[in-house]
């Protein structure tokens, strides 16, 4: 993709705090309606990525073009209208209502109060709407947070931990409205902790850890590049693994068997062929493992520096 048509581009940006560098050599470039899941530890660089593209802080070193514009411009307001952000903490006027800080968001980017009801109920609090925020749950508050992000119909949407407080239904209900503003064009880009659930809604995946990162792809090439197994498990051959040449060697327990992605055509097909075979499932290296594949890599590359350094 050309960083002209990306809507989020960056160019081997860093980004210094003192002594300590919050991000080094980033690259990125993100197209329209793509959902990127952003993923590292705390302390990371995750927070500092998003304020880059803000424009809240500068970069020291690179380039960072957001929507054709360098979001710390002051020309660029116009732009940043056409933004949502939910930050990790979400915080209100404790004595407004829902309503009213919704409203006073709206009128911000231009919109009505009109707007801020329909985003209330898109949420699922206007039944709350005219209570003071000082006496809303943590999921209600976080709700109102994702509305606050929704005004407008941005064209960028950065979500900081966008399901932290949320029950199962308001998270399905959430991932649900990420997944209609894509097809309406929104880029996302989606910072959590959570994994699960996550990666059946994101394009690719970005795993960052000191600042740099470790690995930037669709979860299907993080796996081949991780050389990850497939774990197959099977029911109603018993003793026949253990006497198959092909597929003994992948017993992992009793009834699965741990098979690298080029052999999974071909331990299916033997096991296929065998009449006593009832049932067979086949589970692919999940977003969490491949994320603690990159994060294990990294840690043994470290370890292996400090031998190297003693």
């Amino acid at each position: 993709m050309s960083t002209k048509n990306a809507v989020v581009s960056l160019e081997d940006v860093s980004k210094h705090y003192k002594e300590l560098k919050a991000l080094s050599g980033v690259n990125l470039q993100l197209a329209q309606g793509e959902v990127l899941g952003l993923f590292g530890h705390n302390g990371a660089g995750k927070t500092t990525m998003m304020k880059l593209i803000l424009g809240v802080v500068s970069p020291e070193f690179g380039k960072v073009s957001v929507m054709g514009m360098q979001p710390d411009d002051k020309s660029a307001w116009h732009m940043r209208a056409k933004m949502g952000y939910l930050p990790e903490n979400v915080m209100f006027y404790e004595q407004l209502t829902g309503l009213e800080v919704l409203t006073y968001f709206s009128k911000l980017k231009g919109k009505n109060k009109a707007h801020a009801k329909q985003l209330l109920e898109q949420v699922g609090i206007s039944h709350a709407q005219n209570r003071p925020v000082k006496t809303y749950s943590k999921g209600m508050r976080q709700r109102l947070g994702l509305a606050q992000a929704f005004i407008g119909e941005p064209k960028l949407l950065l979500l900081d931990e966008p399901t932290v407080g949320l029950d199962p239904n308001a998270t399905a209900e959430f991932y649900r409205s990420v997944d209609e503003l894509k097809t309406q064009g929104t880029s996302v880009i989606l910072c959590s902790h959570v994994l699960p659930g996550v990666e059946q809604h994101i394009d690719r995946a970005m795993i960052i850890s000191g600042g740099k990162t470790l690995a930037l792809g669709t979860i299907a090439q993080l796996r081949s590049q991780a050389n990850l197994p497939v774990k197959i498990k099977h029911q109603g051959l018993n003793s026949d693994i253990a006497s198959d040449s092909l597929l003994a060697g992948f017993i992992h327990e009793e009834d699965s068997l741990l098979v690298p992605e080029h052999e999974k055509i071909n331990v299916l097909r033997q096991l296929l062929s065998n009449q006593s075979l009832t049932d067979v499932a086949v589970e692919s290296a999940n977003l969490e493992q491949v994320y603690q594949y990159y994060l294990s890599q990294k840690v043994a590359s470290s370890n292996d520096v400090k031998k190297d350094v003693a």
